[in-house]
C-alpha cells in the first residue's frame, strides 16, 4: 500500500481527543429571562414573553406591544393601538377590530429603552403572570430615568 494511504496509528487517538475536547465545550442551553434595568436597580423576570402598555403622551390613546424572547433578542409579536393620531398611524396591513388597530411588523431589538418621567403616563408591563406599573417592578426609580428592557440570563 502506498505510504500516503497507510493508516496512521495515532489518528484514532487524535480523533478521540478532539471529540472529547468538543464535548466538554458543549454546555446545556441556558434559558433567557426578561431583565428590567435602571440606574437604581435591576429585576429579572422568569418569562420568555411580555406585554408592554402605555398611553400616548399627546393623543392619550392606549398602546400595547407583545414581545417574545428569541435567545438574546426581543421580537415584536403584535402591536395594538386604540385609534390613531400624531405619530401613531396604523401600520400597513393593520386590522381594525372593535376599535383597536392590530398589526405585526418585523422588528427585532437587542433592548427597549424607555423613559420614565413625571411628564408622561408610566408604562405597565405584564410578565410572569403579573401586570403592574413599571414603578412597581422597579421600586425606587428616580423621577426621570431610562429603563432598559432586555434579555438576560438569570
Amino acid at each position: 500500500m502506498p505510504a500516503m494511504f497507510a493508516l496512521n496509528p495515532t489518528l484514532p487517538l487524535l480523533a478521540g481527543a478532539l471529540i472529547a475536547g468538543c464535548t466538554s465545550m458543549v454546555t446545556a442551553p441556558t434559558r433567557a429571562a426578561i431583565c428590567l434595568s435602571s440606574s437604581a436597580n435591576r429585576v429579572v423576570l422568569p418569562a420568555n414573553h411580555f406585554t408592554l402598555s402605555w398611553t400616548h403622551s399627546i393623543e392619550k390613546i392606549a398602546w400595547n406591544e407583545d414581545w417574545r424572547l428569541d435567545t438574546d433578542v426581543l421580537v415584536l409579536v403584535e402591536a395594538r393601538v386604540r385609534g390613531s393620531g400624531a405619530g401613531m398611524e396604523p401600520a400597513l396591513g393593520a386590522r381594525l377590530i372593535d376599535g383597536v388597530w392590530h398589526y405585526t411588523v418585523a422588528r427585532r431589538e437587542s433592548a427597549l429603552l424607555l423613559t420614565h418621567s413625571p411628564y408622561a403616563a408610566g408604562y405597565t408591563l405584564c410578565a410572569a403572570g403579573r401586570c403592574q406599573p413599571m414603578i412597581e417592578w422597579l421600586p425606587g426609580l428616580p423621577p426621570i430615568t431610562q429603563i432598559r428592557v432586555h434579555a438576560c440570563i438569570p
